[in-house]
């Protein structure tokens, strides 16, 4: 196994850890609430890695591009194969609202749901289309 799989499957497992984590906006703490932003960004610390995250992002947004930079210099490259574990991706569940997960498995994903208060394991939806995929970078220096 790859440092990068091992790296996949220290990620899943993090996120795992924070199913039934409160959800709240611009949370960054498992502890007292986390968003989407801030799920992703807990498990990739959970890899060593030292993830720049965005602020001054609401719930709805009509452009994200100006944070886009934050995926490659966290410790992610875009891909566009098939979800594996440990992948994030980003939706737009509704109109200028986007979302990001972490693939768990197969069809499944783990996320901060705000319509349900925390942070769940839920089925991808039958037709995903991920606006932008990313995959953990190799790390430097191993």
């Amino acid at each position: 196994m790859s440092v990068k799989d091992a790296d996949a499957l220290i990620l899943v497992k993090a996120a795992r850890s924070m199913i039934g984590c409160p959800f709240l906006l611009h949370g960054r703490n498992p502890a007292t609430g986390l968003d989407c932003v801030g799920l992703v960004a807990a498990c990739l610390s959970a890899t060593g890695r030292e993830p720049l995250v965005p602020d001054g992002y609401a719930l709805r947004n009509h452009s994200i591009e100006r944070w886009i930079h934050c995926a490659k210099r966290s410790g992610l490259e875009p891909v566009s194969t098939s979800p594996e574990p440990g992948d994030i991706v980003m939706t737009s569940p509704a109109a200028s609202q986007h979302h990001l997960m972490v693939v768990e498995h197969g069809r499944r994903a783990i996320h901060a749901h705000a319509g349900l208060r925390r942070v769940v394991s839920e089925p991808l939806p039958d037709r995903f289309d991920p606006i932008i995929q990313w995959r953990l970078s190799p790390r430097k220096g191993i």
